[in-house]
């Protein structure tokens, strides 16, 4: 004889509070939803729409420079704290959750060309057109004292970039050639140079912080090892790179921003093929930084906007721009991989959301579920074309959109004059080259 036995645990279906939700049983056999692609397709539709329709990006305007902002420094320990150089001298610090500057230093005669923090966050470096490099305290000074840099070095030429290793007390700068110094020292532990022209930008390894590569005017890309004193290897383009960045989680991997409008991704250990062309801008790209998460990158742009390019893509996510931004010629990614600064010669800090639609704030549980559940169902039914269409869809300038419809006919009359030479030449004397190795003229060991 057989018994049966209903058996129900009030764990499942009791609710522990009356401010808890009411637990309802759900049975997942297929067989008994046979509608659930269409719906999750609705879902993702209207996720879609509903990003597009919060993606309000601008936060913030940070006015008070009264020249163009030329450079932009993170604080290393502190989040809300930025440094700005200007381009008549002036140097700025700024609270970001006040959003006002809390401190201004009249630094240099003539540009602020870099402005670097030191590891532990207790002073700044900054370089100008006056052949000078300073050293601040990053705290104000006390009552009665007159603000004055820790130290002073005077040099023989225009310094144009610096920046500070990530470990230890020295730091680099670069002009007519590549320094390094020690804090304690007046004079350069050793100098670097490969060929005669200046250089525009020295950037340290985060990761193997004994690395450091630069940017010269004569198209150059050199990269130089802190142990030997000697540059490695460089490699040639066809247009000057006006700055690299590299990548905080891969050791080998930088970023140049080129003036043919695109931006390199590079390998160092095989420079005769970048990884990937990032192709979106329709002016020279200045300047470019990572994400802490290594996974993006912002770049800042003649152009007058600012790109977010995910590392494998050619083309970029996201673009930023305003009616009264003129030309970026600074941008950093903030630390918690939340936020965007740029800089441009209007003289205005711009405070930008890294992801457009995100909610700033606490998020409750069930919202943080929703968003998430949200985020894979547009994954889902990324490539499906009415949802694709409304995620890539961006409202751009008028001026930016007939340079791109003009670069679009140029590219494809090259297009056609080079078929046109392979198909009336012999064969095999016309090869047939990629988009990557096109821009790379030669790697010298």
């Amino acid at each position: 004889m057989k018994v049966k036995m209903l058996s129900r645990n009030p764990d499942n279906y009791v609710r522990e509070t009356k401010l808890d939700l009411q637990r309802v049983p759900r049975n997942y056999d297929p067989t008994l939803h046979p509608f659930e692609v269409p719906r999750e397709y609705v879902r993702a539709l209207n996720a879609t729409k509903l990003e597009r329709v919060f993606a309000k990006p601008f936060l913030a305007s940070l006015d008070g420079h009264r020249d163009g902002v030329n450079c932009l420094a993170k604080h290393p320990k502190s989040l809300a704290t930025v440094l700005s150089g200007a381009c008549d001298g002036e140097v700025r610090i700024w609270n970001l959750t006040k959003r006002k500057c809390i401190r201004t230093i009249q630094a240099h005669e003539g540009f602020v060309r870099g402005i670097c923090t030191r590891f532990c966050g207790t002073s700044f470096f900054t370089v100008g057109d006056d052949k000078t490099v300073k050293q601040w305290k990053m705290d104000g000074p006390g009552c009665g004292e007159e603000e004055e840099p820790l130290h002073t070095i005077l040099g023989k030429t225009v310094y144009t970039g610096i920046d500070h290793h990530w470990k230890d007390p020295a730091f680099a700068t670069c002009g007519q050639q590549v320094d390094i110094w020690d804090e304690q020292r007046t004079n350069p532990i050793c100098s670097m140079t490969w060929g005669y022209d200046s250089i525009s930008s020295v950037k340290f390894n985060p990761i193997e912080t004994f690395l450091l590569g630069s940017c010269a005017s004569d198209r150059n890309i050199v990269l130089y090892d802190m142990r030997q004193a000697t540059p490695l290897k460089k490699v040639i383009l066809d247009m000057r790179t006006n700055t690299i960045c590299w990548n905080p989680m891969e050791a080998f991997i930088f970023t140049a921003a080129n003036e043919d409008y695109n931006l390199y991704t590079f390998d160092m250990r095989a420079l005769d093929t970048p990884l990937m062309v990032h192709m979106d801008h329709v002016s020279a790209v200045l300047d470019v930084d990572y994400s802490p998460t290594g996974k993006e990158f912002v770049s800042a742009s003649f152009d007058k906007s600012i790109r977010i390019f995910p590392i494998d893509r050619s083309r970029s996510r996201e673009v930023y721009h305003t009616k009264r931004m003129q030309h970026v010629i600074c941008v950093k990614w903030t630390s918690d991989s939340k936020y965007i600064m740029c800089g441009s010669d209007e003289m205005n800090i711009r405070l930008w959301k890294a992801n457009a639609s995100e909610k700033l704030g606490v998020l409750t549980s069930r919202e943080k579920a929703a968003k998430d559940y949200n985020q894979k169902l547009k994954e889902k039914f990324q490539y499906h074309p009415h949802i694709k269409r409304i995620a890539r869809h961006r409202h751009l300038p008028k001026s930016i959109y007939s340079q791109i419809q003009e670069q679009r006919i140029m590219k494809e009359a090259r297009r056609r004059k080079e078929l046109n030479r392979r198909k009336h030449s012999k064969p095999g004397s016309v090869p047939i080259v990629s988009e990557k190795k096109k821009h790379v003229v030669a790697v010298v060991k």
